[in-house]
């Protein structure tokens, strides 16, 4: 390998590091802002000073992970210009304005409400304060929206034309409205909602285990599961959806992640069996060995028990995707929803049972511990769910139109190591740092002395006031 292609091969790793630290934390902050809003409504409605107390507790932690997206996420738009110069100057007439929609839309929108959340208690009434904590978790989920739509559109480039170099905006319709991002967005959404749901589940059940606060932490734990059987098996439904969406438009991502070689014939030469596990050969051609079972790739695929799906060696061997990370990472992705769903209806099976009461919920042992380890269940699926998605465009950082190679700053060896150096310095002390906070919180836990802030004071004119006529600031809302 040339000291170019090295370079061109460090700059991508050292952006595929930047994003995965990334998305661990901005999934987390839209799930979580949404399942605070519903405990503070809760709150409101049942005027229950425990859904207030989980309400603080959390948003700690929110905190903790907001700040830590933030971090990383300049970082990363930092990373574009100086990873991705060509890409970020020829895309910019589309990818530019999105960045911007998304600056002005969302996070300027949910800076001027993440202030009121956190630092208008007892300053605002509790009816404002709970419109502050929805408009964070509507603009959070924004911010998702106009991100995945510039990434969907890198996967299913439409509405646009090439000239020179440049990406010119024919049709702004179809390009923010590409294939891709009519699954591709609620996809993302709803493992946000999962992750945040996996990562109250955790926390609580934490709590229940060792028997800290137990009657507080047995509703969140239980409202969470109860949720959870309803988004973890429409994650997966939504999943399948996705998977079609790309065996239409991106059909060598689709062979790579089943690890597909050869397109299926209707004489029945070559069979469409979903491959459980295998491994690619030495020239690239076909799998060294696999465990497969028949058919069950065209039923995935098309709905058909023999239907076509187009094999890699359909494509010119410079435009087939690796398939190691596509082919493994998507299986650990769809057993970790697989995984989720099953826990969630386990939890639901022993909430019918009657076994979590607050005087019982704690025997449930086996269950808590698995509730734990499940909370880090949606990062591994987020993470390879990813990683199937960006290494599967390859060799395209535009699908189709723009080769990654094209579109990588081509800096020295020298500087493209310099950077990748200082990125993971930067990013493992934002991730310690995060761990270390999120333990901090967890070993104080939440905050059971302070009095209960109901709102802010009101000027109540002449009604209490004292005798000598002045006006008094004194009932709360």
């Amino acid at each position: 390998m040339t000291d170019s292609a090295l370079s061109v091969f460090v700059s991508r790793l050292d952006f595929a590091w930047i994003t995965s630290l990334h998305i661990i934390y901005p999934p987390l902050t839209i799930g979580l802002a949404i399942l605070l809003f519903f405990a503070e409504w809760r709150w409101l409605q049942t005027n229950d000073d425990n859904w207030y107390r989980i309400v603080r507790f959390f948003e700690r932690l929110f905190i903790v992970n907001f700040a830590a997206g933030v971090a990383t996420g300049i970082t990363m738009e930092m990373a574009f210009g100086i990873l991705y110069g060509p890409f970020s100057q020829a895309a910019g007439p589309f990818f530019g304005q999105v960045l911007g929609y998304e600056t002005i839309t969302a996070f300027m929108y949910e800076a001027g409400f993440i202030g009121l959340m956190i630092f208008g208690w007892g300053k605002i009434s509790r009816g404002m304060h709970l419109f502050a904590t929805f408009n964070v978790a509507l603009s959070s989920s924004l911010s998702a929206m106009w991100i995945l739509d510039a990434n969907s559109w890198m996967q299913t480039p439409t509405g646009i034309a090439l000239r020179n170099g440049v990406f010119h905006v024919t049709d702004w319709i179809a390009a923010l409205f590409n294939p891709d991002v009519w699954l591709g967005f609620p996809h993302m959404l709803v493992a946000a909602v999962e992750l945040g749901l996996c990562f109250v589940i955790a926390v609580s059940a934490w709590f229940v285990l060792t028997r800290r606060h137990v009657a507080m932490f047995q509703r969140p734990l239980k409202f969470a599961i109860l949720a959870l059987v309803v988004v973890a098996p429409l994650q997966v439904y939504l999943g399948d959806g996705l998977g079609l969406i790309v065996a239409a438009d991106q059909p060598a991502a689709l062979a790579a992640l089943e690890g597909h070689y050869n397109t299926y014939n209707p004489d029945g030469s070559v069979d469409t069996s979903w491959k459980v596990v295998g491994w690619p050969n030495a020239k690239g051609d076909g799998l060294a060995w696999s465990i497969s079972i028949p058919h069950v790739l065209s039923l995935l695929e098309t709905h058909t028990w023999s239907g076509k799906v187009e094999g890699l060696n359909s494509f010119p061997p410079e435009n087939r995707p690796p398939v190691v990370v596509p082919f493994y990472g998507f299986r650990i992705m769809a057993a970790a929803g697989g995984a989720l769903m099953l826990f969630a209806f386990w939890g639901a099976w022993l909430i019918l049972r009657g076994r979590f009461a607050v005087e019982t919920i704690f025997r449930n042992r086996i269950f808590l511990w698995a509730a734990i380890l499940c909370g880090f269940l949606p990062y591994i699926s987020i993470w390879c769910g990813w990683w199937v998605r960006e290494v599967g465009r390859q060799p395209w950082v535009v699908y189709g139109l723009m080769r990654t190679e094209q579109g990588v700053s081509h800096m020295d060896l020298t500087s493209a190591v310099l950077w990748l150096l200082g990125y993971i310095y930067f990013e493992l002390i934002v991730w310690g740092s995060t761990w270390y906070f999120f333990a901090k919180v967890m070993r104080r836990g939440p905050d059971m002395e302070s009095p209960v802030v109901h709102g802010g004071n009101q000027y109540l004119g002449e009604l209490d006031a004292p005798h000598d006529g002045a006006p008094s600031y004194v009932r709360p809302i």
